[in-house]
Order: C-alpha cells, then sequence, then structure tokens
C-alpha cells in the first residue's frame, strides 16, 4: 500500500500540485461515507412514491404510443408521436426504472415489482447477466484496464492501454454501429467476454456462471423480445402489422441511441481516467473512492434531462453511491463536488453536447495508432 501511495502522491504532484497521502485518503472516505450515510437516512415513503409515479408514466406512455402507431393508419403524425411516446416509455423502463431497481436500490420496499432479484426489464439482455457484469464487474473494478470490461467494450480502442489494430482505423463506424443495436451488445456483453461462440477465454477469467446457462438464458430473453415487439404487437394490430412493425423497431433503435450516448457520456470523454490493475492492488476505500470520481464524469441539464437518462447524468454519484435511489444524486453531487475540491479532485461535468463531442473525439482519437504505438504518450487523455 505504501508503494501504491507513493505512485499516486507522484501524479497527484503533477497534476494537482499537491500530495494527498494515506490520511487524506481516508478521510476522503469518511466524508463520502457521510454523505451517503445522510441520504440514506432520508430514504423512505417519498422515494416510493417517486418510483411508483415513474412507473406510471412509463406505462401510460407506452400504452398511448401503441394506440398512436395503430392509428398511424390515418395520418403518419400520429404514427411518429407513437414512435416517440413508446420510445420515451422504453428509455425510462431501461433507465430510471430498470437500472436503478437491478442495483437494489428499492429492495428495501419489500415489493416483488421493484426487487432487484426479481425484476425484469424491456431489454434483450436477462437481467441476471446485467448484474454480473454491470453491477458486480464493472462497479467494482471501474475504468481498470484488463478488468473492466465495459471499457470500450471490447469493440472500441479508447486509451493508449490498448494495444493499436488496423480495425481501429474504422472503428467510429464500429462505434455507431454499436450505438444502433445497443441492447443487443448489451446482451451479448458477457458471452463475449467468455469467448462463448469463438477464440478462447482469456488467461486468468474467472466465469460466474456456467456457459450452457449464459446461452440458455441468452436466447430465452432474446426470443421474448422479438416475439414481443415483432410478432405479437404487430399481430394484435392486425391490418397494421407492418405500421406497428416498423413502430416498435424505430422506437428501439432510438431509446438504443440514447442510452448507448448517456452512458457513453458519463464513462469517456476526455477527462476521464483509467488505471492499472497493480496501481489497484489492495486499494483502500478512499482510493476506491478516488478512483470513482476520477473515473466519471457528469451531464448537466433540466429535470426531466436527468430523469430520461436515468439520473446518469450523475454518473460520479453514481460510482459512489450505486445503492441509493438514482434521483437523490442530483442533490447529493452538489455535496460531491465541494469535497472533491477540498481535496484538489478533478470533477469532470459539462453539458450534452460538449461531453459528447468529446466522447467522439476520444473514439476518432484512438482509432490511430498514437500513444504508446508511437512512443509517445497519448495526449489529453490522463491516466495514473
Amino acid at each position: 500500500m505504501a508503494e501504491l501511495n507513493k505512485e499516486l502522491n507522484k501524479e497527484l504532484n503533477k497534476k494537482f500540485g499537491k500530495k494527498l497521502n494515506e490520511e487524506q485518503l481516508e478521510q476522503l472516505a469518511i466524508d463520502l461515507d457521510g454523505v451517503k450515510a445522510n441520504a440514506m437516512e432520508q430514504v423512505g415513503s417519498f422515494d416510493e412514491r417517486y418510483i411508483k409515479k415513474i412507473v406510471r408514466l412509463q406505462r401510460s406512455l407506452e400504452i398511448a404510443g401503441r394506440i398512436c402507431l395503430v392509428l398511424g393508419f390515418m395520418s403518419l403524425y400520429f404514427w411518429g408521436v407513437g414512435v416517440l411516446l413508446l420510445s420515451a416509455s422504453k428509455i425510462l423502463d431501461n433507465m430510471e426504472i430498470g437500472h436503478n431497481v437491478l442495483h437494489g436500490q428499492y429492495d428495501w420496499m419489500n415489493d416483488p415489482t421493484f426487487n432487484s432479484q426479481t425484476f425484469e426489464w424491456d431489454n434483450a439482455c436477462s437481467s441476471e447477466s446485467w448484474k454480473r457484469v454491470h453491477n458486480y464487474e464493472h462497479h467494482t473494478y471501474t475504468n481498470i484496464v484488463g478488468k473492466d470490461r465495459d471499457f470500450g467494450y471490447g469493440l472500441l480502442r479508447l486509451s493508449d492501454d490498448f494495444s493499436w489494430r488496423l480495425r481501429n482505423l474504422w472503428q467510429f463506424g464500429t462505434y455507431l454501429v454499436l450505438s444502433t443495436l445497443f441492447q443487443w451488445g448489451i446482451a451479448f456483453h458477457e458471452m463475449a467476454g467468455e469467448r462463448v461462440f469463438f477464440g478462447k477465454k482469456k488467461a486468468g477469467r474467472e466465469s460466474h456462471v456456467d456457459i450452457a446457462q449464459l446461452k440458455k438464458a441468452f436466447y430465452s430473453k432474446s426470443t421474448r423480445q422479438i416475439l414481443k415487439d415483432y410478432v405479437i404487437f404487430p399481430l394484435l394490430a392486425g391490418p397494421f402489422f407492418v405500421m406497428v412493425l416498423l413502430g416498435n423497431l424505430a422506437a428501439n433503435l432510438l431509446r438504443n441511441f440514447w442510452t448507448s450516448t448517456i452512458i457513453f457520456c458519463g464513462h469517456f470523454p476526455t477527462e476521464v481516467y483509467t488505471f492499472t490493475e497493480k496501481e489497484c492492488e489492495d486499494e483502500s476505500r478512499g482510493h476506491w473512492y478516488y478512483r470513482q470520481i476520477l473515473g466519471s464524469a457528469n451531464l448537466t441539464g433540466p429535470k426531466w434531462f436527468h430523469i430520461l437518462t436515468g439520473h446518469l447524468s450523475c454518473q460520479v454519484e453514481h460510482h459512489l453511491f450505486p445503492e441509493v435511489p438514482a434521483h437523490r444524486y442530483v442533490a447529493m453531487s452538489k455535496e460531491v463536488q465541494v469535497i472533491a475540491a477540498k481535496y484538489g479532485i478533478a470533477y469532470n461535468t459539462g453539458s450534452f453536447f460538449s461531453q459528447y463531442a468529446s466522447v467522439v473525439q476520444r473514439v476518432i482519437y484512438f482509432s490511430f495508432p498514437v500513444g504508446k504505438v508511437t512512443g509517445k504518450k497519448a495526449a489529453l487523455y490522463p491516466r495514473f
């Protein structure tokens, strides 16, 4: 731990001009634990009313959207409104409801509708696979290269920690395809990491579930999603089968673009850090908190924007406090920013457009043989 802190202090001195010692890391943990404790003490009936209100809104949007899709035969205006309403419903289901419920943020309600162990969402990825790869792996090893498979999703080179390959030249196109098919990319994410259908599993990779079970869960959930969106609901529309099928497809695409963009904006802007396994060996809780702040980015915006992002617009707070009901993150972010400033820790936040432009810049920058490939450290992109 002493050696680790020496290296960390060197980097802190370079970037912030001050020394963050082990005692300060310990105090950082105490301060942030206090923010979490204060928030959790307030959790109760207000949070229950909030999530139930969001579910009612989501269901109302879905019903209205599906009705408008059928009415599309009267006017394309109805069809367009139906697509927007249905996509908004799917976004709420995935982000403000599904993602947060699956983190256990509402388990305390003792309501099976909002229990992380029984909840299933409108997504091709099974909830169990998501919890293994996202809740455990990503949130434990955030931005640790070689441990966090979410950094680039195995498809994109987003730092000079990864070797450049010829395929990276067209990775912006890969990024667009991933955004278009995002729910399917996420559904396949765990199996890709386990090399289920191709290649050999990487050395040292431990499986959390049997390969046969992975396949069964993938085919079962994906089949249900395909049947629901592209067979059952279109058939129920009778002569308007094609109109409803295309409407469902458009709504899914809009949901995929939105969720992927928000997730990328929270993880891959310019000033987001990456870490090596060695740098995070035997890390203290204070350093874990420190890594979450430096490995995340926030988005500014109005209340409706935060809701549609599932409050992942406050990605810093989500990485720090994944168990806290997410609608509390906006208020908590003010406290976290004060604490970050106290210790001289960079707090990455900005508008949607500035952060998205930064993400695109990163994708394009590392599509070329820069960084270690050229023998020089990649400019703009910090790491320890």
